[in-house]
């Protein structure tokens, strides 16, 4: 197969044992053409795996029945024959129907499994204006993980002819290949080519550039836990938010949930156009990919990190006492002094955590003169980069399609915001409760809590932890240093464990009677526009950190009655497999609100 031509001129020097005076030979000029030949193999697509090897995306097979575009259909015949009842089959062709009604020109095509194909083979005859035909697609093993699968844009294009019907900008944030598309290039491996020159009578005379060796599709083993993922989904279920666990020792994403949940062949599957058109309708937009696109004020468990930066720069000691002052800022919670950081923490006491951040934005460095404007304005510049070290206001780097960076405020954003240079810490205490402008995704939310849970350092959190024979990316096995010392790090852990103990916000949560020890910190975003957001982080066990787990619920309410138990879930159930008897009642009344019933 030619792809490009090439013209060649080699001109024929005279030989050097032509003698002297002879005629000069004549110039002879060649053309070659230079040609690309496919080698014959044509590797097939590589498969998706989950952390234990099962199968969530392979290129198999696929039936589907072609029903008519006009004309009467016995469906409940039809229902009789494939083994469904009445409801399945009214319902299989709505979901089928772009708009969830016939029109003209709309053709429907129903996904058959084994068993049903071989039900209507057996009485086919009866059934001439249908047709069963055959096609090798991508097919998805599990409903579980759609916004970390995400699709191969050739067998998306259904959905992006759809989408194509609202707004340019709003699909743009919606649109999310996964690891489908992120690692497209490695699942579909590459034919192999020849590049020889050859004359005009076929004879190959070198190559023109070096042959490329065939390559089969390698397999991407995910670092996803496919029942852990589908647990966790049931937990979100129909409500806004998103759930991201990771193993923090190496930075792999446990689960990955976005709400409201959809199914992950949904995009991709001949016969959803109708689920497609609700998901692209839908007020909540379930097509957005939360946990990276979505930046949020992150609430109390932001306290983590002012607590962290204070401590590394001498605004406060773990010993540090300041009074309940409400005349400062509201304190939601009602509770015994806090003396200590740790019981800060534990009672997320909001005046304390205003005079902690105040210590550190008020102080006059002895080397500025006293400009409290300039001493501000260095201090506020200060935080911000130790801040920014939790891999905070820039884009972490996982392997997704697109990713939000977030925002720390600088000076200069509040010299512009507050049209003046002399702005006072009352007009940006905000940044101490974790409000305000400050914004943070779901991955950063989880891999600050790996941070803690690792006092002081992370890996990229990532979604593959294997392709092919090879481990991750390389960029996913560089450790990551904050500028905060382990010292201050471990004087976190005590409160956070405080938390989920008697007398703790969270202290409902608690998983010692299964022992294990969690540390984590809730958080209650205030929302101006309906019920506030629930957050919450932590990891378990304290001790020795095996899972780190963000959660925020889109107007939840309270973050320990609302995000701490979905998280406390998730670690039990993947520490130990199973929830105890106790948290049976609990865990299904979460799923009951997850469906929302």
């Amino acid at each position: 197969m030619t792809l490009l031509a090439l013209l060649v001129t080699l001109a024929a020097c005279s030989s050097p044992d032509q003698p002297p005076g002879a005629p000069a030979t004549r110039d002879v000029r060649v053309r070659y053409t230079a040609r690309r030949v496919a080698l014959p193999d044509v590797p097939q697509r590589g498969r998706v795996l989950d952390r234990h090897d099962s199968v969530l995306i392979a290129t198999r097979p696929q039936h589907l029945l072609k029903l008519p575009r006009r004309g009467p259909l016995d469906t409940l015949k039809l229902a009789e024959l494939l083994g469904w009842d009445s409801t399945t089959v009214r319902r299989r062709i709505r979901e089928a129907l772009p708009y969830g009604r016939a029109s003209a020109g709309s053709p429907v095509q129903l996904r058959l499994s084994a068993r049903e194909v071989a039900r209507w083979r057996a009485d086919s005859a009866a059934w001439p204006q249908l047709a069963l035909v055959q096609r090798r697609r991508r097919v998805y093993t599990t409903e579980a993980a759609a916004p970390v699968l995400g699709y191969l844009g050739t067998e998306a294009q259904s959905f992006y002819r759809q989408a194509q019907r609202y707004q340019r900008g709003r699909f743009y944030r919606l649109r999310n290949g996964g690891v489908e598309t992120y690692y497209s290039g490695l699942l579909n491996g590459h034919r192999g080519y020849l590049h020889p020159l050859v004359d005009a009578q076929g004879r190959q005379h070198g190559s023109w550039a070096k042959d490329t060796l065939f390559q089969p599709g390698q397999d991407v083993q995910l670092s996803i836990d496919v029942k852990l993922q589908a647990y966790a989904e049931k937990l979100l279920g129909n409500r806004k938010g998103y759930l991201v666990a990771l193993d923090p020792r190496t930075g792999e994403i446990l689960a990955y949930v976005s709400g409201p949940v959809y199914g992950a062949s949904t995009l991709t599957a001949p016969d959803q156009a109708g689920v497609r058109t609700e998901l692209l309708e839908h007020e909540d937009m379930p097509l957005l990919n939360r946990p990276a696109m979505l930046a949020n004020p992150p609430g109390s468990v932001f306290k983590l990190v002012n607590a962290a930066v204070a401590l590394q720069l001498g605004a406060i000691s773990p010993r540090s006492s300041f009074r309940c002052d409400q005349s400062l800022v509201n304190c939601v919670h009602r509770h015994p002094p806090a003396t200590t950081l740790s019981k800060a923490l534990k009672y997320s006491c909001n005046p304390y955590f205003y005079q902690a951040l105040r210590s550190l934005i008020d102080c006059v460095p002895d080397s500025l003169a006293p400009d409290t404007v300039a001493a501000r304005h260095a201090n506020l510049a200060q935080w911000r980069r130790y801040a920014q070290s939790f891999g905070l206001n820039a884009a972490l780097g996982a392997d997704v399609s697109r990713e939000a960076p977030g925002f720390l405020p600088t000076p200069a954003f509040y010299d512009h915001s507050r049209r003046t240079r002399r702005w006072t810490y009352r007009s940006i205490y905000s940044l101490s409760l974790g409000q305000g402008e400050i914004n943070l995704t779901g991955l950063q939310m989880a891999n600050m809590a790996a941070i803690i849970a690792n006092r002081g350092w992370y890996y990229t959190p990532h979604l593959v932890r294997r392709v092919g024979s090879s481990g991750p990316l390389p960029r996913f096995t560089q450790k990551h240093r904050t500028l905060i010392d382990s010292a201050h790090f471990a004087a976190l852990v005590p409160g956070m464990v405080a938390v989920m103990q008697r007398g703790g916000t969270a202290d409902a949560s608690s998983l010692a009677d299964v022992g294990i020890t969690v540390a984590g910190k809730t958080g209650t975003v205030e929302n101006d526009e309906g019920d506030d957001h629930a957050a919450f982080v932590g990891f378990a066990p304290a001790d020795n950190p095996r899972i780190a787990v963000a959660v925020y619920l889109e107007n939840g309410g309270f973050g320990a009655t609302a995000a701490a138990p979905c998280a406390v879930l998730v670690m039990e159930k993947y520490l130990r497999g199973s929830i105890a008897p106790k948290r049976k009642r609990w865990e299904a009344r979460i799923q009951r609100r997850a469906r929302g019933e």
